[in-house]
């Protein structure tokens, strides 16, 4: 993740919609693919204050309005009317209700992580794309909460429903309550989990998405020579198992989590989630000067020098958490499946990638 200077000098981070120094406007400009400041242009829009851009834009509607967003919209200097959502925001098609007390938050949290999701795809150059583009598969969010039974006094009268995070075709459905830190920090501890985040929802079920575009019907063979094979047994069988024994004995020998054993369609979710933690951790570091990398494209970097990087990135940040008495920081030991499972993922990232 990179970071960002305003027009006064001061640093931007990813999440910011004001400079805190100078007090200015700042989003994310389209045209220039960075946090900049902004400068109200006297027509309903803005202009970059990026010294190479100077580009007109307006806000997305979801950032002048909710906001939930700070990325801006490229437009002609003529103010536009009507809901104008930027590329990000167009993909979410489901949003809390607003008029519960708390869910405005929770949006709000679920949007930045989308949006670093998003952002890494971009990075990376993985292809997506929405439903108007008539992208193959085409990707979409939907943020909802759990519906209690309708009742009329001591009388059910209505079902309720239960919301599951998960990847079916393209959407991808987070429950809101993982926007709650405190319920997703009981479920961490029930699930016996060294992390529980809402960015590594989203990492997770971006892998099922993957796995449905890229190896489906396309690379099957070779995927199944590692994760297995994902008809036999079938899924609901393999999660009444699962549910019914836990995970299988020994699983740190070869998968990358507890529930990575559960089924090979899981074992792929969770090692993509974890190269992609792996890659935005290398970026970030390296743009924070923490180490530095032999080329600037990190897919292009060799895995194996990826690896050890962060291995060693591991080390320093875990003992820093240490000395605080906090939970390492890059909790995952690679056993030698489990790095071949990961390298299998770089190698389908950089064959799949867009280039320029």
């Amino acid at each position: 993740m990179k970071t960002y200077h305003c027009a006064c000098g001061n640093k931007l981070f990813f999440e910011n919609s004001q400079c805190l120094s100078c007090q200015r406007e700042v989003g994310w400009c389209p045209v220039c693919k960075g946090i900049h400041a902004m400068e109200p242009d006297g027509q309903g829009g803005y202009r970059c204050l990026n010294s190479s851009c100077q580009a007109h834009v307006v806000k997305c509607y979801n950032y002048a309005t909710h906001h939930v967003c700070n990325r801006m919209v490229e437009s002609s200097g003529q103010a536009r009317s009507g809901q104008t959502l930027c590329d990000y925001c167009q993909l979410t098609e489901t949003i809390p209700d607003l008029s519960v007390e708390g869910n405005p938050a929770k949006w709000y949290k679920l949007e930045v992580a989308k949006r670093r999701l998003l952002y890494l795809l971009d990075e990376i150059g993985l292809p997506y794309g929405s439903r108007q583009e008539q992208f193959e598969l085409p990707l979409s969010f939907d943020f909802k909460e759990d519906v209690p039974p309708t009742t009329l006094g001591w009388l059910q009268i209505g079902p309720g429903e239960k919301v599951y995070t998960g990847h079916a075709d393209g959407k991808i459905t987070i429950n809101v309550q993982e926007a709650d830190s405190v319920e997703r920090e009981k479920l961490r501890v029930q699930m016996n989990e060294a992390h529980r985040t809402l960015i590594g929802h989203f990492r997770h079920e971006i892998g099922h998405y993957y796995w449905q575009l890229l190896v489906q019907g396309k690379d099957e063979a070779a995927y199944k020579a590692l994760f297995g094979d994902h008809e036999n047994p079938t899924y609901s069988a393999a999660m009444q198992q699962y549910y019914a024994n836990g995970p299988k004995a020994n699983w740190r020998a070869s998968y990358i989590s507890a529930y990575a054993t559960m089924h090979p369609w899981e074992d792929f979710a969770e090692t993509w989630g974890t190269y992609l933690d792996m890659v935005s951790v290398l970026d970030t570091a390296d743009n924070a000067e923490l180490l530095e990398l032999p080329e600037d494209d990190l897919v292009d970097n060799q895995f194996d020098t990826m690896l050890l990087r962060y291995a060693d990135l591991s080390l320093k940040v875990n003992e820093v958490n240490r000395s605080l008495g906090l939970p390492d920081l890059l909790p995952e030991t690679f056993s030698p499946p489990v790095v071949e499972k990961l390298r299998y993922i770089h190698n389908l990232v950089a064959r799949n990638r867009k280039r320029g």
